[in-house]
Parts: C-alpha cells; sequence; structure tokens
C-alpha cells in the first residue's frame, strides 16, 4: 500500500457545505455550523432558542435556493475543490494528505479514524486549516474541534497546526497574482470583502484585553495581540497585497460581508458600500474575497450573484469578481512551502 509505512500525514481542513442542496440537509448542515459556541458565542440555552427556533427554520429555505444556484455536476464547489487541493498537494509530497470538513461531510473523525487505519506508523498529523486569518468562528473553531476529536478517541499520533498564514509571502504572491489578470482593463477600485466577524470577537481574542478596536489606529501600532486578530491581519492582507499589485490607496478599500444578526460587526459592511459607491464615482469594481481560498457559496452567491445586482441596480457599469485561488498553481506552491516551513516547529497556541 502506497504511504503505508508513512509517519506524517497532512490533514485540510475547510469550512464545510451540505450535503445536496436539499432544505433537510441544509438545516442539519445550519443546525451544525451556528450551534458552534466560537460562531454563535451566547448563553447555551439562548443559542439553541435562536438557531433551531428562529434562525434555521426561516433561514433553511432561502439557503438551500441559493446553494442550488451555484450547485454543480460534482456537487458543494467548496468541497470539490479543496479535494482537487488535496490531489495536487499530494503530488508534492511522499506522505499521505487527507481532507476534512469542520462542518458536514467528510468529518474530522472520520479522517482522522482512515489515517489511524491505513498509516499504523503514523507518529504526526499537520493540521492546514484553510484559513488564511485569525479568527474564533474559522481558524480558532477548527483547530479546537480537532483537537477535542483528538483527545476523546485518544489517537496515539500527534497534532500539529500550522498557524494563520496572511502575511507569509508566497501566500501574498499567489494572492496577488490570481488577482492581476483582471486589473488589464479600466476599473475605479478593488475592493476587498472580507467574512465579517461581530466586534465583540475581535475583542474577545485580544490578549491583551487593552488594544483590539480601542482607537482606530490599533491594527498598524504593534501588540501581541496582532496574532489572534482578525481585523489586524485582514488589514495586512490588503496592503500587502496592494503593494505587490502596485495599487495606489485611492484605488482599493476592504470592508466585510455575510453579516448576521443586529449586533456591531467589523465595518464597513460591502453590501452597504455596493450601494453607496455608484454614487461616489466608482462605477467600474473588481472584487475580491481573500478570507477564503476555495469559491464556495459566499463568493459564489452572496458576492457573485446578490452582491453584483445590488451594486449594477445602484448604478454600476461593471462587476468583476475575481475567482477565489482554488487550484491555481502558485497556490499550490504556497501550500507546499506552508507545510515545509511548519514541520517539526511549534505551532501557533490559542487563547482560548
Amino acid at each position: 500500500m502506497q504511504f503505508q509505512t508513512a509517519t506524517t500525514a497532512i490533514l485540510l481542513m475547510n469550512l464545510g457545505s451540505p450535503d445536496s442542496t436539499s432544505v433537510k440537509d441544509v438545516r442539519k448542515y445550519l443546525n451544525e455550523f451556528l450551534m458552534d459556541e466560537r460562531v454563535i458565542d451566547i448563553n447555551p440555552i439562548a443559542r439553541a432558542f435562536l438557531v433551531k427556533g428562529i434562525i434555521v427554520p426561516l433561514r433553511a429555505p432561502k439557503s438551500a435556493a441559493a446553494y442550488q444556484s451555484i450547485w454543480t455536476e460534482n456537487g458543494s464547489p467548496l468541497v470539490h475543490s479543496t479535494y482537487q487541493l488535496q490531489e495536487a498537494l499530494q503530488q508534492e509530497f511522499n506522505y499521505p494528505v487527507e481532507v476534512c470538513m469542520r462542518y458536514g461531510n467528510p468529518s474530522t473523525n472520520k479522517a482522522l479514524e482512515g489515517l489511524r487505519d491505513k498509516y499504523t506508523c503514523l507518529e504526526e498529523v499537520i493540521l492546514f486549516p484553510l484559513y488564511p486569518h485569525y479568527a474564533m468562528s474559522s481558524y480558532e473553531t477548527a483547530v479546537e474541534h480537532v483537537k477535542k476529536v483528538h483527545t476523546i478517541h485518544k489517537y496515539k499520533f500527534k497534532i500539529s497546526v500550522i498557524p494563520p498564514f496572511y502575511n507569509n509571502k508566497a501566500y501574498i504572491n499567489a494572492l496577488s497574482e490570481s488577482i492581476k489578470p483582471y486589473l488589464s482593463t479600466h476599473y475605479d477600485l478593488v475592493l476587498f470583502s472580507y467574512h465579517g466577524i461581530p466586534e465583540r470577537h475581535v475583542r474577545k481574542s485580544d490578549i491583551t484585553q487593552m488594544h483590539c478596536l480601542m482607537n482606530r489606529e490599533c491594527c498598524s501600532l504593534q501588540s501581541a495581540a496582532h496574532d489572534f486578530c482578525y481585523r489586524h491581519q485582514i488589514v495586512e492582507t490588503t496592503r500587502l497585497t496592494a503593494e505587490a499589485l502596485n495599487l495606489s490607496k485611492d484605488k482599493y478599500a476592504f470592508s466585510f460581508q455575510s453579516r448576521l444578526g443586529r449586533d456591531a460587526w467589523l465595518k464597513p459592511y460591502t453590501a452597504q458600500r455596493l450601494k453607496e459607491m455608484p454614487a461616489e464615482g466608482i462605477r467600474n469594481l473588481v472584487i475580491v474575497c481573500p478570507a477564503f481560498v476555495s469559491d464556495c457559496l459566499e463568493t459564489l452567491e452572496e458576492m457573485g450573484e446578490e452582491g453584483r445586482e445590488i451594486f449594477i441596480k445602484s448604478g454600476g457599469e461593471s462587476f468583476t469578481l475575481v475567482p477565489c485561488m482554488n487550484i491555481q498553481p502558485l497556490w499550490i506552491d504556497a501550500m507546499k512551502n506552508l507545510v515545509l516551513s511548519s514541520l517539526s516547529k511549534d505551532r501557533v497556541a490559542s487563547p482560548a
């Protein structure tokens, strides 16, 4: 058997997707996702009432329709793209590469169980969360979930974790090169739209409890909080990518999409800015979603369909959505470099 004596394996972990576009499967997926205490971080009883009694019953049919608009013959674009990443990265290494999802299938336990059963000499699994930036509702919950499953099932191999790679040189190069072809025609602005999170998540992740969101310049002031600060990290990704593309400051901006609920989330909100931009003279827009490495509902439907409609109806003329990196060769190279640089090194800790 190939890799039978492997002592090391790589585990790629992405967000996940429903098993199908049926309302039943979407409801199951949303329940698992939104009941995560790091996604909706409120009292468990209140969270259950809110998620199972209000959000999911109302959201599941709408989300099912949205998934139907992006579903392909290969199923979920995100899951299919992650398997393609697995195949591409496997070509670069002499030890096995496996896939799991934080929510849905394939599950973390199924992946770890499979590695244990196939590779009896396994000593270390390198977890690669496919999130460039640290957030408690994405990177942190992924890492902590794998650690929990690992502990419960008492797997003998150790888990090592690749840290957020928001400012990694190879990642920035891959991201900027993926954007460059879409800047060859006239545009007024490049908008970097990141997945939003509640402001309280940023404050909770501040290990100093005296820095994040305390003033307008907090993201540019040196602090130990930045290792776990989502806003700082997206500011850095934006800045470094803009520099790599030689964008002047008036040619790019960032915003946050996918807001849920009425609490204060990181601003500005993408949907609001898409409405406002045409009146400001920004009628030819290039939009990129660097919080995601694989195209998914939030990129293809929320931005590619809903975002486009908002912008054009508000007076915009052209709306160019840059695809995620998916399986672009430079991104595969960046992933390879991230794995190699993480071998046998101490990994990022969680503030939780």
